[in-house]
């Protein structure tokens, strides 16, 4: 619960009906969802971009150098995210205007803001939590007038990577979920460690806290499912035989917390009543990544490996409506496909396309690959170590990316570190990409 049981309005808006309906335009995985007081809902995707709606059509915020996997509302004209490119951005929504407000030495895999709207908490894979806050005392400025560096307090005691974090209603205790198997306890003031709240064995990767009522859940890798009180212990269990626990959303007024999983379903928990009310395969394959509630409570907007948002009503959820009805061409079936087909799909097809224009995916159009300059796309955004490198795009260098990986063949790159070993594997895809790349069709 990213605002904890900051006030949530009830206000007319044409993505909060109590209807099914989709949110396209993201060429990626959605990574994360938030949604405003008075409406608006922000998407994080793996293309890079975040996507603020007010209608079916976004306004794109671009700026990240690789996925996004967080984003927060801090006001309807005010956004911070972060992701894989260990920066923490902050987004004046009406003008586009962002700055990098600090960096993690990992990726960032969630925000939260306190209640009294002076801090931002940042989670990455660094180990640390980071505490930011505006330079000058009193809440986030303008960021055409606002400019200066923010302060910021790092807090480490986790062994892992942090996945989660969240503050309480008052604004003075901050609680962060590890890969380590632990929930930690901070004073925000004194960035001080108070205490383990939970030991769970296996990793935690989401939290929602309603300390009014004295509970916190948390969700895990092995499936575990859990509502704990402020000391730590077990106040009910939900863990069904569904593992990991990726997602999760809280709606402090109609007391519904929806929990997304590895395998695409959503289970909503009354937690008035502490008991499961729905159950819902919401995806035909893949996971649930992001989960937010309309303000009314009445919709679950949710993201996972489709490039759509979909947002269901919660007391009519029909299967006809499942996520990933649509084509995603690295889930197809790999019996039907030939060796290099197979390894473009799983290694490329998520953030490329073969076609003319980039069409918003996080890595540029390979269309006329073959003997074109690194770097010289025009309508994406790369990074200065490939922009201004002399690579020029061949079977050799092809294989070279993939032989040594683009972390060592292009360090500094925005491509994922991955490697195809096989010399066959190699030599399949590199004619694969050769076919499609100049007919702009794959097969």
């Amino acid at each position: 619960m990213r605002h904890a049981l900051a006030l949530i309005l009830f206000l007319a808006s044409p993505l909060s009906a109590a209807e099914f309906f989709t949110l396209k335009g993201h060429g990626g995985p959605i990574m994360d969802i938030d949604v405003s007081p008075s409406g608006q809902i922000a998407t994080a995707s793996f293309d890079n971009a975040v996507g603020v709606w007010n209608t079916g059509t976004p306004t794109w915020l671009d700026g990240h150098e690789a996925a996004v996997n967080t984003v927060l509302f801090a006001k309807s004209d005010l956004l911070f995210s972060a992701g894989d490119d260990f920066a923490v951005r902050m987004w004046r929504t009406t003008t586009k205007a962002s700055q990098i407000i600090g960096n993690h030495e990992a990726k960032v895999t969630a925000l939260a803001i306190s209640p009294d709207a002076k801090t931002v908490a940042s989670a990455s894979w660094d180990r640390t939590v980071a505490l930011w806050r505006p330079a000058t005392p009193g809440t986030w400025g303008p960021l055409d007038t606002d400019l200066l560096q923010p302060y910021v307090t790092s807090l480490e005691g986790h062994d892992l990577g942090v996945n989660d974090v969240v503050f309480s209603t008052d604004s003075r205790t901050l609680y962060s979920a590890s890969a380590d198997g632990t929930i930690l306890v901070w004073d925000v003031d004194t960035g001080l460690q108070q205490r383990v709240l939970v030991k769970h064995g296996f990793g935690v990767n989401r939290l929602c806290l309603n300390d009014a009522e004295g509970w916190l859940a948390y969700g895990a890798v092995d499936g575990g499912t859990r509502m704990v009180d402020l000391e730590g212990n077990e106040l009910a269990d939900f863990t069904l035989d569904r593992r990991p626990i990726l997602a999760m959303a809280y709606h402090p007024q109609t007391h519904a917390l929806a929990v997304g999983d590895g395998e695409g379903y959503i289970m909503v928990i009354d937690t008035q009543h502490r008991k499961i009310v729905r159950d819902f395969r919401a995806t035909i394959q893949g996971p649930i990544w992001a989960l937010a509630f309309s303000p009314d409570g009445q919709n679950i907007h949710a993201g996972g490996i489709d490039d759509v948002m979909y947002s269901f009503p919660i007391d009519t959820l029909d299967v006809s409506q499942q996520m990933g009805t649509g084509p995603r061409t690295f889930l197809q079936n790999p019996e039907t496909m030939s060796n290099g087909e197979r390894q473009f799909k799983r290694k490329c097809s998520i953030c490329h396309t073969v076609s003319k224009g980039s069409a918003r995916r996080a890595g540029p159009s390979l269309y006329g690959l073959f003997g074109r300059p690194a770097g010289s796309v025009k309508d994406y955004s790369y990074s200065t170590t490939v922009s201004g490198s002399d690579i020029v795009w061949s079977e050799d260098t092809i294989d070279a990316l993939f032989d040594l990986g683009p972390d060592h063949y292009i360090p500094g790159s925005k491509m994922p570190m991955q490697r195809i070993t096989g010399v066959e594997d190699r030599r399949d895809l590199i004619e694969y990409l050769r076919d499609v790349t100049q007919s702009g069709e794959t097969k």
